[in-house]
């Protein structure tokens, strides 16, 4: 029988393939907030500053009509994402399930002894006082991961500059410190306490998936055609050993190994289950006893059609193109809505009078203009009509404000001028204003309409 056995080429174990990407994931996340350009950074959600950074370009809440298009761009994104490769998001970079791999398999396993990495079903047995003490160990360990991890948290809406400032300080910023203990607290429960059921109970995800799959969508699938059924229909286990496989051809040797080692502690022989978060741990586990036999993997990480129905994996498709231009639709209006970014905000308001007749027969109104710097230094700002040569304005003066500042301004437009000879009422008259900074009028500018009100004929001398 040995002499029969082939011998398949050795294929590296998803898991390590995870691994490498929860690297990558996590130094992503620990350097995107510290990366800047031209002062601003990457991203960042500034609930004190009021901004959100995108790509280095910093925008005011007047101008977050971006958050639309990015909540868009994450949901179609993880969407676009199930519907071909199933929940990769949960298993291969989802931080819960970094989280958990990082206390069960890197500090429970590797560093403590405590559980076995291949087995992750069986609790440790913590009656036993070394056991107990390494699980102690084992929750400091963590509890200082979670102060770094929920810091990490707190620099996507407080910027590292600023965060750090804060500490200098404590006394002073105790509600910042509060949060991020508190994210802090909840990591400790969630990962040593909480586990897989916050994927299985809460998450909405699980429940979201099953409407994105597909029979082309790349998941976890054990063979029936070639280990045989081990569940009837009504998700029953009716195999518990080889020998009770009523077929000698099924391969499945009942080992239980793509069990022990599921993390959501669900056997995958029953077919596709919410609870599965594409860890692919059932994969290699399988990979490992049938790779002893010669034989090819009986679960594997490929679809429906190819498994069950022998049919090639279309993975451009109907949905997947769907997706695709979808979210090329939405890069595309994020660049152009990007592009109309205002380095300067102006909001220009009437004042409660409509208008005031000088003796000289001039008419005069006044506004309320409210400058804000949106740009990241210092300007000038100055003020010019550009649609109307007859209506001047009267009372402003060009000033400088630093950046982030606001300035409110009283602004008289005037006209000596008869503008409009109407006995019946009074006249609004559209008034285009350009704002714009001295030192770059082509780069900081804005165009706002005022209504100037002319006064009917009767009033005038």
């Amino acid at each position: 029988m040995a002499s029969d056995t082939v011998q398949l080429p050795k294929k590296r174990p998803y898991r390590f393939n995870r691994y490498y990407v929860y690297l990558i994931v996590t130094i992503m996340a620990l350097v995107i907030p510290f990366i800047r350009i031209n002062g601003n950074h990457i991203f960042l959600l500034s609930f004190d500053k009021k901004q959100l950074h995108l790509m280095g370009i910093a925008f005011d809440m007047q101008e977050l009509y971006m958050m639309p298009f990015l909540l868009m761009l994450l949901f179609l994104g993880i969407f676009a994402v199930t519907a071909i490769g199933g929940r990769a998001w949960c298993g291969w970079a989802c931080p819960q399930t970094i989280f958990r791999v990082v206390y069960r398999d890197l500090i429970e396993s590797t560093l403590l002894k405590l559980r076995r990495i291949k087995n992750k079903q069986k609790e440790p047995d913590y009656s036993k006082a070394e056991n107990a003490s390494k699980k102690v160990v084992g929750i400091i360990l963590w509890s200082i991961l979670s102060l770094v991890a929920a810091a990490d948290f707190m620099w996507y809406f407080v910027p590292p500059e600023d965060f750090f400032a804060y500490l200098q300080d404590p006394t002073e910023h105790m509600f910042l410190i509060g949060i991020v203990l508190s994210i802090a607290a909840f990591l400790i429960y969630d990962v040593v306490k909480l586990k897989e059921d916050f994927c299985v109970y809460i998450c909405p995800y699980s429940r979201v998936q099953s409407v994105l799959y597909d029979d082309n969508t790349l998941q976890a699938i054990y063979s029936t055609n070639r280990g045989g059924d081990i569940y009837n229909d009504k998700k029953e286990k009716i195999i518990f050993k080889a020998k009770d496989l009523p077929d000698s051809a099924n391969e499945c040797t009942t080992c239980e190994s793509c069990v022990t080692v599921c993390p959501t502690h669900i056997d995958i022989r029953k077919g596709l289950q919410l609870e599965c978060i594409n860890c692919l741990e059932c994969v290699d586990a399988c990979t490992t006893v049938m790779g002893k036999l010669g034989k090819e993997s009986l679960v594997q990480w490929t679809s429906t059609n190819k498994i069950k129905n022998n049919i090639p994996t279309k993975v451009i498709r109907k949905s997947t193109i769907m997706y695709s231009v979808a979210l090329l639709v939405i890069v595309g209006l994020l660049f152009v809505m990007g592009g109309k970014k205002e380095y300067m905000l102006l909001n220009v308001n009437k004042t409660t009078q409509l208008y005031k007749i000088k003796d000289d027969g001039v008419v005069s109104n006044n506004f309320l203009f409210l400058f804000q710097n949106t740009d990241s230094k210092r300007h000038k700002y100055n003020l010019e009509i550009i649609d109307h040569k007859d209506i001047y304005i009267k009372r402003f003066s060009p000033f400088n404000l630093s950046a982030g500042k606001l300035a409110k301004k009283v602004v008289i437009l005037e006209t000596s001028k008869r503008l409009v000879d109407n006995a019946d009422k009074d006249t609004p008259i559209p008034v285009t204003i350009r704002a714009y900074a001295v030192d770059e009028p082509e780069r900081i500018q804005v165009f706002r309409k005022a209504i100037f009100i002319y006064p009917r004929s009767d009033k005038l001398k």
